[in-house]
């Protein structure tokens, strides 16, 4: 059974339809549909020309003649989203200037024909808010400048697009307020780059982050980010090599508003991270992490899971490689309250030590249980620097009092 131009100019006779869908999708499997053809679509825009959102994907004989017509024909058009069009080009928003439209949400998931040239013209809609960009490979840095001008935009996803920390310096010098950012797959990236994204105005509204799958990251980009004051709610870093215990330790001693440790986030993805081990899980306790609800984490630490599922039972942890569902999740403002009484293990240990050079060596002793020796030295500096900051929120907290 196949939607067909016939199907289509069905559709069409509803002059007054404001909101339509067609999408063929399969799990696991790329499916088209095969019978439908610019002419179908032709007829559409015309008579359904009061459209305010379309959402098509699996159309693999649309070309650009047919999307440019949605585009110049339905001019109260405020949200447009495509899906593995594979016949898409930039040719389709070239003069999308000369157009009426409004848009306001716009997504090219998997169009790997689009490249800058159709980013910087989209960029003449002003009032877009959510600009959905993952598998277009061929968006690069160019693309991503001009996007950091859009002063609406809060959404921005670049899933395995082609940027580079030069793209993320000019995202993080604009002016676009974004709350949510998606960086997940682009290959390029490394902890330049986020230091770039952290120098400017996003510190103050980004709260959602996805930097997964990212092989050059390591735990000094999340440094960055505590050191930056970033107030995130939803941190990904799934199936990143180089991220490990000190990033997780690092999170813990965020601290905000008088809140506790990591009070912030909420959800925390870090399942297949390289270097997450036992010593990473001990740092999920109370009184740390108070508002987190959701957990990513991988299979090679489950066996510590049930110990920490009774001392947090608010807390779901998905463990299988699960992805955890955005938009579904359980944020509510209730968390977990610390009596100062309880007994802080870590709290216990910096007290028991001496001077610096104890804590090293202590430190050290740590990491040759965990670690091969090969990264040794450079896993026990990083792991320093984390320390240090939570000794620094220490003392702000005792200057304070």
């Amino acid at each position: 059974m196949d939607l067909t131009n016939w199907g289509i100019q069905q559709i069409s006779s509803c002059s007054k339809l404001r909101h339509l869908s067609l999408v063929r999708s399969q799990e696991d499997f790329a499916i088209s549909f095969r019978r439908v053809n610019d002419l179908g679509i032709l007829l559409m825009a015309e008579n359904c020309s009061n459209l305010e959102s379309v959402r098509l994907g699996g159309f693999c004989r649309i070309t650009d003649a047919g999307f440019r017509a949605i585009l110049h024909r339905c001019s109260n058009l405020q949200k447009l989203e495509l899906l593995r069009t594979t016949q898409l080009t930039d040719l389709v928003f070239h003069d999308i200037s000369a157009t009426p439209l409004s848009l306001t949400d716009v997504s090219l998931i998997s169009c790997t024909l689009i490249t800058d040239f159709s980013i910087i013209h989209l960029a003449y809609c002003k009032d877009i808010q959510v600009l959905d960009l993952k598998g277009c490979r061929r968006v690069g840095d160019e693309g991503l400048k001009v996007v950091s001008s859009l002063g609406k935009l809060k959404t921005l996803h670049l899933n395995s697009s082609d940027i580079s920390d030069v793209g993320l310096s000019y995202l993080g010098s604009g002016n676009a307020p974004l709350l949510s950012l998606s960086l997940r797959s682009c290959q390029r990236l490394t902890d330049k780059g986020i230091s770039a994204l952290v120098a400017g105005s996003l510190v103050q509204t980004l709260q959602n982050l996805d930097l997964s799958n990212i092989p050059n990251l390591t735990d000094n980009a999340i440094l960055v980010l505590v050191k930056s004051g970033m107030q995130i709610v939803e941190l990904r870093l799934r199936e990143c090599p180089l991220i490990g215990d000190t990033s997780v330790i690092a999170l813990a001693s965020m601290h905000f508003q008088g809140r506790g440790y990591g009070s912030t986030l909420r959800l925390l993805d870090i399942y297949n991270s390289g270097g997450i081990t036992k010593l990473a899980i001990s740092w999920f306790k109370k009184p740390y992490f108070s508002r987190l609800r959701w957990l990513g984490i991988g299979s090679n630490v489950n066996g510590y899971m049930d110990v920490l599922g009774r001392d947090r039972p608010l807390l779901r942890i998905l463990w299988q490689g699960n992805e955890l569902d955005r938009g579904r999740q359980d944020f509510s403002d209730e968390f977990y309250k610390v009596e100062f009484e309880e007994e802080d293990e870590l709290e216990q240990w910096l007290q028991n030590v001496g001077n610096e050079g104890e804590v090293e060596d202590e430190i050290g002793q740590w990491l040759q249980e965990d670690f091969s020796s090969s990264l040794f030295l450079y896993q026990k500096e990083t792991v320093l620097q984390s320390f240090n900051i939570f000794m620094f929120h220490i003392f702000v907290q005792c200057d304070g009092k």
